[in-house]
């Protein structure tokens, strides 16, 4: 068993006491032969809702956690006037182990109608609940694109942009936060060189002061 599944397995949360009291109240529910089934649905019901409760619960909790290791994706690509981005290979391979880490998994959805293309990204957590967000594009037909690339070039668009608006992803130029050392000491100007008076000048100094010149 590798570490990354050592982890999924300990950070899994153990069942509330409130869903074992339920599920022990179905089972007595069931094992009677006079059960009412009104109650059991009822009951089926509370558990349903309390179990979403916990996997929206857990979902925000280890969404949390995984924001703080989200890591800052380069902008590696290069687009339309030498425009630099993150390329979308990029962006999942960076974050693929900590989605994985956090038991979080991305899935896309696209709906396309004659000029509008919509990608839906879908975050998905491990106990069940998932959350998403879409973005509505026009076809991309710059270029020579045929038809197929238009859809293609927008869907790939449409994916690191959703992706990145779901998860708060931070794209730019990854420095490894080494920045230029900075002088933090105020600038010293080299002293003024002082030229010694000669004994002439000085005579001549102070016979303008008896003079009163």
């Amino acid at each position: 068993m590798n570490e990354v599944t050592i982890q999924q397995q300990s950070a899994l949360p153990a069942v509330s006491h409130e869903t074992q009291a339920i599920m022990q109240m179905i089972e007595r529910v069931v094992l009677n032969p006079e059960a009412d089934m009104d109650k059991l649905d009822k009951m089926l019901d509370m558990q349903e809702r309390i179990l979403n409760r916990n996997a929206k619960q857990a979902f925000t909790a280890d969404l949390a956690a995984m924001q703080s290791e989200l890591p800052l994706v380069g902008k590696a690509g290069e687009g339309h006037n030498k425009a630099k981005y993150a390329k979308l290979e990029d962006i999942n391979e960076a974050i693929r182990p900590t989605l994985q880490k956090y038991g979080f998994a991305v899935t896309f959805r696209v709906k396309q109608t004659d000029k509008l293309l919509t990608v839906i990204a879908i975050l998905s957590h491990r106990l069940g609940h998932s959350e998403d967000t879409d973005l509505m594009l026009p076809l991309d037909t710059s270029g020579s694109k045929n038809a197929v690339q238009a859809v293609g070039s927008t869907i790939s668009y449409g994916k690191r942009y959703a992706l990145c608006a779901l998860l708060n992803i931070s794209t730019g130029d990854d420095t490894d936060g080494n920045l230029p050392p900075q002088n933090t000491q105020p600038q010293q100007l080299p002293a003024k060189q002082k030229t010694p008076i000669s004994d002439s000048k000085f005579a001549e100094v102070i016979a303008r002061i008896k003079s009163g010149e």
